[in-house]
């Protein structure tokens, strides 16, 4: 009998631990990994450069295209991660999308080290406060294989368990788990964190 494969993506905001975590998990899993902004960057899948933001803009077309490319020419498990994942894998393609979630102060230390500051920083934060890949995700995929896992005060072996026991099926696949709006605003924070917008 033929194994069904996965196609498992693993999406959220800069900073929250996709790429360790989707490598980690494909090693665990014995998945072909896909990194989407390395694909990008490798195989030159861009339309622009953003000079404010210091970023590439990906050609989602040709993304998409190559992706499916590398989807019918793959058999086994498949994890695709990037923020943008679900804008370039067909649903019907995907089993699974682990959206990753980090308190807004812990992800605000980690991109101030990463070097983000100013906009791009204050953007990203605004994001992942405001459930902007959720929602994208949700959209894009609706609510039967949208996990949200939250990342914050794990170490990465603890954040890919509860990924793998989601996988099967001994922790159920849930959203709308973190309410970082509701927390900043019980704390008196929001100002401080949404001060641009």
């Amino acid at each position: 009998m033929k194994k069904i494969r996965k196609v498992i993506l693993v999406t959220g905001t800069p900073g929250v631990g996709k790429t360790t975590l989707s490598q980690i998990l494909a090693s665990k899993l014995d998945a072909l990994y896909i990194g989407i902004t390395e694909l990008v960057k490798k195989e030159k899948l861009i339309t622009s450069i953003d000079d404010d933001r210091k970023t590439l803009i990906a050609d989602t077309e040709k993304v998409s295209k190559r992706l499916q490319e590398i989807l019918k020419t793959s058999e086994g498990n498949i994890i695709i991660e990037g923020h943008y994942a679900v804008d370039v894998v067909p649903e019907k393609d995907v089993n699974t999308v682990f959206v990753l979630r980090r308190d807004p102060a812990e992800l605000m230390d980690v991109l101030e080290k990463r070097g983000f500051e100013g906009k791009k920083l204050w953007e990203n934060l605004a994001a992942e406060i405001l459930d902007v890949c959720l929602l994208d995700v949700l959209s894009a995929c609706g609510t039967e294989k949208v996990c949200e896992i939250d990342v914050s005060g794990k170490t990465i072996e603890e954040a890919v368990e509860e990924m793998i026991l989601v996988l099967e099926k001994r922790k159920a696949c849930r959203s709308g788990i973190v309410d970082w709006l509701g927390k900043l605003e019980n704390e008196g924070q929001l100002g401080e964190f949404l001060r641009d917008f």
